[in-house]
């Protein structure tokens, strides 16, 4: 009776009883630049566990001419194939058993062409996203166009910039303009020169003296021609002085060093700090600070931030710096594309909460209920589905 048992447990000797796949589908993989196929099957029965994947052939003619064209894995019933756009292309699949035998092949499918799509649809929240900031972002520019006051809460630190030039001009001492020491390409010195161009226009109206060392020779360049612009605007051209603005050193501790000596000896009335800093931040600050300058500091380095925050009288923090522009020159395009991301922001801010209480009253269900709530668990994969990318 256990021998009889054994037999019927026993793996197949013949391929025959090897099943083939069946079901199985050719079609062109959608959301894709094209050139891929995706052929899916239905895996045969293996109750001896022999099968190891699944061999797809592939051929241009639905008679002949089939070749390999890839390999699966047994637990696998999906395969993307490279191709050719514009080509029909038939398949079929045969299985694998672990001592090489192979299954009858599977059903040829039906012939299949691939192409590119135009449009992914599994973007559309995307799109949805970038329509919805647009029309945010046109309807506020056309609101500052039309002279509407567009509310843009108080920074500190660039409201205390007249009155930082203004004290300046009162002691006869000229303003120290650092506009940090990265390059041009970072974002954080091209917000610093945004707010030179503005006090660069004060100290002209002044007739005060600006100086602005610079550790990169490109950001000195581009120091320099703003400054000479805003004394032109301010109606001062004569009063600009090439030397106002130059060049130190490329090396960190060094620049640090060198402007920690035009404070001791030059005794600027006000210091600006604004654009990248990294270590020197302290020393720079803490040299102004001894000397008795007023002091407004404003950096996106995270790190930097306490030290001027202690140091410095002012410190604009992370995106005020970005927002500088708008704010001191409240033109209407600036002003609108900054309300625009402010309201985008909030909307982000509101669908966060809501998930979160979706989420926690979904959490309640389960433990009085030991089951979650159906409509809420829809809506919270509705929400998530929307913001996967």
């Amino acid at each position: 009776m256990e021998e009889a048992e054994q037999d019927t447990l026993a793996p197949p000797d013949t391929i025959a009883e090897i099943l083939s796949p069946t079901e199985i589908k050719a079609f062109d993989t959608p959301n894709d630049a094209g050139e891929n196929i995706t052929i899916t099957w239905e895996a045969p029965e293996d109750p001896y566990g022999i099968i190891v994947g699944y061999e797809i052939f592939r051929s241009e003619d639905k008679e002949t001419g089939y070749e390999i064209t890839g390999f699966a894995g047994k637990k696998t019933e999906e395969f993307k194939n490279r191709t050719n756009d514009g080509v029909v292309y038939y398949y079929k699949v045969r299985a694998k058993t672990s001592d090489g035998k192979f299954s009858p092949f599977s059903v040829i499918s039906e012939g299949t062409v691939s192409q590119p799509q135009w449009f992914h649809t599994g973007r559309i929240n995307a799109l949805v996203a970038v329509v919805t900031f647009i029309s945010l972002l046109l309807f506020f520019v056309s609101t500052a166009k039309k002279g509407k006051s567009l509310f843009i809460r108080k920074i500190a630190g660039l409201d205390a910039l007249d009155e930082a030039v203004g004290r300046a001009t009162e002691m006869g001492k000229p303003i120290l303009y650092v506009p940090g020491l990265s390059s041009m390409s970072d974002v954080a010195t091209i917000a610093s020169i945004n707010i030179l161009g503005p006090v660069a226009k004060k100290v002209a109206e002044y007739e005060s003296t600006i100086i602005v060392p610079n550790r990169d020779p490109i950001v000195m360049t581009v120091t320099r021609q703003v400054v000479k612009e805003s004394f032109l605007e301010a109606g001062r051209p004569d009063a600009f002085n090439e030397d106002m603005v130059f060049f130190l050193t490329d090396s960190q501790f060094g620049f640090a060093a060198a402007v920690d000596g035009i404070m001791v000896r030059e005794k600027p009335a006000t210091n600006l700090f604004l654009g990248m800093f990294w270590a020197e931040s302290l020393i720079l600050a803490e040299t102004g600070n001894m000397t008795g300058a007023i002091q407004i500091a404003g950096t996106d380095a995270v790190a930097q931030l306490p030290f001027f925050v202690t140091a410095c009288d002012y410190t604009i923090i992370g995106e005020e710096l970005y927002a500088a522009s708008a704010y001191l020159s409240r033109t209407p395009v600036l002003v609108g594309s900054l309300k625009a991301q402010d309201m985008g922001k909030a909307m982000l801010i509101v669908v966060v909460f809501a998930m979160l209480i979706f989420a926690i009253v979904n959490t309640v269900f389960l433990l009085t209920t030991d089951t979650p709530n159906a409509i809420l668990s829809r809506i919270i994969e509705f929400i998530q589905g929307w913001f996967k990318v």
